[in-house]
C-alpha cells in the first residue's frame, strides 16, 4: 500500500477510504464489523463515516468494530456533520449549537476521545460560514478533533473559508470530499485547480457515480428490482440519464479489454486523477470469495479514444454540486441541490442549450444568470 498525504495535515492515508453510509441500513451489524476488519486487514487505514448516516447507527457500528479489533489508533477517522438528526429545531445545519452536541454523540457512538477529521456534510445557507469556523476551532482547540474538513462546497466557498481561517488565524480546511466520477467531472473546472494550490486533499465520494459509471444501468434496458432506480432512490431516475448510460456502457468495453471489473476500472481511474488523494469506497455486502482478479498498475491512467469522449470541457460554465443548470430560453437558472449525473456536458461546445432536458424537482432557492451564446 502506497500511502498518500492528507492535504498540509501530514497523516498518511491509503489512496481508497472506507465508506460506511450503508452500514447499520442496508447491511447487517456483523458483516459491517467484518467489511471493517477486512478492509483494515488489507491495508486502508482511512474510514468516513457521518452523524447522520442510518440515523447515527453507521457510526455505533464502526466504534463497536474499532473497540473490538483495538485498531483505533491505526486509524484515520472521520465523520461529518449538518444533516437533521433529530426532531428539535436545532437537531441540523451548522449552527455552533448543532455543531459541538453532534460531535460529542459522534464521539460517543464511536467510543473515541477525538476525530481526525472533522467535516461540514454540506455547506449552510443561512448561518455564516465564520460561525462554524469558529465552532470547529473551539473543537480543535479542546482536543476534540484535529483537523477539519468539508464536502459538497462550491471552489468559492472553500476558499472563503480559507480567506476567513487564515484572517482569524484558526484552522484551515484540509480536505474536501465532492462526487467525482466518470460521469460527472465538473470539479475539474475550478475546485481541482484551487486544491492543488492550496494543497487541500480531495476525497471523492461516489467513484462509480451510484454503479452508472461501472455499467449497472445498460442504455435502453429497464433497471433490475431490487436497484435505486427500481427503487426511485436518491433521484436516480434523473442521474440515470442516457448520457450517463452510455458512459457506463463505454467503461464496461474497456474494462473488458483490460481484464477488469467496470467497478474496479471506474475506482482506478478516480483515485488516480490529479490532485486526488483517496476516493471513497462504500461497499453494500462483501463479495463471495473467489480468485481475485489482478488488473493492471495503470488500468486507471490509460485513456483511450473512448475514455476521452467522455471528458467534458474544462472551461464548460456548469454548475457545482449544489447547484443543477437548466435551459429556460432568455435565462439559465442554478437551482441549489440536488447534484444531477449523467448531464450532456460533455457534449460539445458548452452552450445552453446542452441542459434542455433537464428537469427540476423540489422546491430549492433559485437565482437566474443572463444567458450568454457560445461563439
Amino acid at each position: 500500500m502506497q500511502y498518500r498525504q492528507l492535504g498540509r495535515s501530514g497523516i498518511l492515508v491509503s489512496p481508497l477510504c472506507l465508506g460506511t453510509m450503508n452500514f447499520g441500513g442496508p447491511t447487517p451489524e456483523d458483516e459491517s464489523i467484518e467489511l471493517i476488519n477486512l478492509a483494515i486487514d488489507r491495508g486502508i487505514n482511512f474510514i468516513d463515516t457521518a452523524n447522520s448516516y442510518n440515523d447515527g447507527e453507521s457510526e455505533r457500528e464502526l466504534g463497536k468494530a474499532l473497540k473490538q479489533n483495538g485498531k483505533r489508533d491505526q486509524i484515520v477517522l472521520a465523520s461529518k456533520v449538518h444533516s437533521t438528526v433529530g426532531k428539535g429545531p436545532n437537531e441540523g445545519d451548522l449552527s455552533r449549537y448543532h455543531i459541538v452536541k453532534a460531535c460529542e454523540d459522534s464521539l460517543r457512538r464511536l467510543q473515541t476521545d477525538h476525530l481526525d477529521l472533522y467535516q461540514a456534510h454540506r455547506p449552510s445557507d443561512r448561518v455564516p460560514q465564520e460561525e462554524w469556523l469558529r465552532a470547529l476551532e473551539d473543537l480543535v482547540q479542546a482536543g476534540k478533533i484535529l483537523h477539519i474538513g468539508c464536502s459538497n462546497f462550491a471552489a468559492w466557498q472553500v476558499m472563503e473559508g480559507l480567506a476567513i481561517s487564515d484572517k482569524r488565524n484558526w484552522s484551515p480546511y484540509v480536505s474536501v470530499q465532492p462526487p467525482y466520477n466518470l460521469v460527472d467531472r465538473r470539479i475539474e473546472n475550478e475546485l481541482v485547480p484551487l486544491c492543488q494550490k492550496y494543497d487541500i486533499a480531495i476525497i471523492p465520494w461516489s467513484p462509480l457515480a451510484m454503479g452508472i459509471a461501472a455499467g449497472k444501468y445498460p442504455p435502453g434496458e429497464a433497471a433490475a428490482e431490487g436497484t435505486r432506480l427500481a427503487k426511485g432512490q436518491n433521484m436516480m431516475e434523473i442521474r440515470a440519464s442516457q448520457r450517463g448510460r452510455e458512459v457506463g456502457a463505454a467503461v464496461v468495453e474497456m474494462a473488458k479489454e483490460r481484464n477488469v471489473t467496470p467497478s474496479q476500472l471506474a475506482l482506478l481511474w478516480c483515485k488516480d486523477q490529479p490532485g486526488v488523494t483517496a476516493s471513497i469506497t462504500g461497499p453494500r455486502t462483501r463479495l463471495p470469495r473467489r480468485r481475485p482478479t489482478r488488473p493492471r498498475h495503470d488500468a486507471g491512467r490509460r485513456r483511450p479514444s473512448a475514455l476521452r469522449r467522455t471528458r467534458p470541457p474544462r472551461r464548460c460554465r456548469v454548475g457545482f454540486p449544489q447547484q443543477r443548470v437548466v435551459d429556460e430560453g432568455a435565462s439559465v437558472t442554478i437551482y441549489d441541490y440536488p447534484l444531477e449525473y449523467g448531464t450532456d456536458i460533455g457534449r460539445g461546445p458548452c452552450s445552453s442549450t446542452q441542459f434542455s432536458n433537464s428537469r427540476i424537482t423540489g422546491s430549492t432557492r433559485q437565482s437566474s444568470i443572463e444567458n450568454r451564446k457560445s461563439s
